[in-house]
């Protein structure tokens, strides 16, 4: 069996805007180097200072170099029918295969990862990034940050694995597609295959145990195995891989209650790698308040911490709309509702008749929000799920273990449910819940 050693430099972290500035190969058949090659390469666009830095290879040294291109049919060559072996490899093969792709070359080769091959041969170490790895294992190291140099060491740190695989680890990473491939190379393996087969909320985390995602899911480890099914080379995806290091779960007994947590877990953890739902956090309110006259005003205002909204809308548009049918429907002065600078009543009520017009028209919206709960199976064979909704906002949602109690009157509902943050996402799903499922619904008056 022979492998190729890979190691290379790059203009930045994701294959499809960046370019190799340099790229060392090693050709070893897991005893001992047969062949090295070693070059710079112009990648056609400036280095940026911080990398340059890093690496110590600058645009000068680059300038006269071979393009990507001119060398790809000598990478091509040493690649072919060897295995592709790379300290953290999705990295330097996403860029390989892409820009031998570029260059009209297929890359398709087994691949493995020294960090996870190093995790599960040599357990026990005190850090598996390269620079440790040398340094615990008494390892030549010379070139830091260089192609060649990582490389090198790389092959000397696999000749070690080699040596000590008394478990066959190779062998049944280069079984078959072996999705543990895909992996990001610092996240356990067991932590994935500890993950059930139900519905639920998953999270990503960093390496300093910081929540960079959180998704829902009817299968959780399908889902989850999921995002790591392919070696995308777009800049989300590598970073993606790159800053995970752990999983972890919540099961839901239904998928709607997992849609539900999902969209409240990223509006209280706002993770980096989160952007479908931000747009539906509800921005105005519709409050009540009494001015220095005595008179009750109906306002729709943005949504601030220091006050809870009788009702919430995702555009001003809608809470005027609505605000509007209550002027309707109860006389009410639409300058006194923040509507128009124009007072176009007749004759002016007194505070207290006025008000009562506010007071019959709050509670007739409140009315006309429904309180009901949707009952449904629990986790658990002995339990029930309840998602409630109040005065037509959600409240929250938790597990009934006993129905029959807990659904006699709403305060005893309220103290076993978690309350939840509402939004206008989660309110609609609900809602259209509800009206596909009328037989779940418990509605409280």
């Amino acid at each position: 069996m022979l492998y190729a050693v890979v190691d290379i430099e790059t203009t930045g972290s994701y294959a499809a805007g960046n370019g190799i500035t340099e790229i060392g190969i090693v050709i070893h058949d897991g005893e001992k180097v047969l062949d090295f090659y070693e070059t710079l390469v112009n990648p056609r666009i400036p280095i940026p200072y911080f990398i340059q830095r890093l690496t110590g290879i600058n645009d000068k040294m680059v300038a006269n170099a071979p393009s990507f291109e001119e060398i790809a049919g000598q990478v091509n060559e040493l690649l072919q029918g060897k295995i592709f072996v790379a300290h953290n490899v999705n990295f330097d093969y996403s860029f390989v295969k892409y820009h031998l792709q570029n260059a009209g070359y297929q890359l398709d080769t087994k691949k493995l990862c020294t960090v996870r091959l190093a995790r599960k041969v040599l357990p026990g170490l005190n850090g598996y990034s390269l620079g440790k790895l040398t340094q615990q294992l008494n390892i030549n190291h010379g070139n830091h940050h260089r192609a060649g140099g990582d490389a090198l060491a790389t092959a000397d740190l696999l000749r070690m694995i080699v040596a000590k695989d008394d478990q066959d680890v190779i062998a049944g990473m280069l079984k078959g597609r072996n999705s543990e491939q895909y992996l990001p190379p610092h996240l356990p393996v067991d932590e994935l295959e500890q993950l059930p087969s139900t519905a639920g909320v998953y999270y990503f985390y960093n390496a300093n145990g910081k929540t960079i995602y959180v998704g829902k899911a009817k299968n959780i480890r399908r889902r989850v195995k999921s995002h790591f099914s392919n070696n995308k080379v777009t800049r989300q995806k590598q970073e993606f891989l790159k800053e995970t290091f752990r999983i972890s779960y919540k099961e839901c007994a239904t998928e709607l209650m997992a849609h539900i947590l999902e969209s409240a877990e990223i509006r209280r953890l706002w993770p980096i790698f989160n952007r479908s739902q931000r747009g539906f956090l509800a921005k105005y309110g519709l409050v009540a308040y009494e001015d220095l006259h005595g008179y009750m005003r109906l306002a729709v205002e943005k949504i601030r911490r220091s006050f809870k909204p009788i009702y919430t809308f995702n555009t001003i548009t809608e809470g005027h709309n609505r605000l509007r049918e209550l002027i309707a429907e109860f006389d009410l002065c639409p300058r006194m509702c923040h509507i128009g600078t124009v007072c176009e009543c007749a004759t002016h009520l007194a505070p207290a008749a006025y008000n009562k017009n506010v007071e019959d028209a709050l509670v007739w919206m409140r009315k006309h929000l429904p309180t009901f709960a949707l009952i449904d199976k629990g986790i658990d064979d002995n339990e029930h799920s309840c998602i409630l909704v109040m005065e037509g906002n959600l409240y929250g949602m938790g597990y009934l273990n006993d129905k029959q109690k807990q659904l006699k009157n709403i305060k005893t509902l309220q103290e076993s449910i978690e309350p939840l943050q509402d939004n206008d996402y989660i309110r609609n799903l609900v809602f259209r819940h509800a009206v596909e499922f009328p037989e779940k619904c418990v509605s409280f008056a």
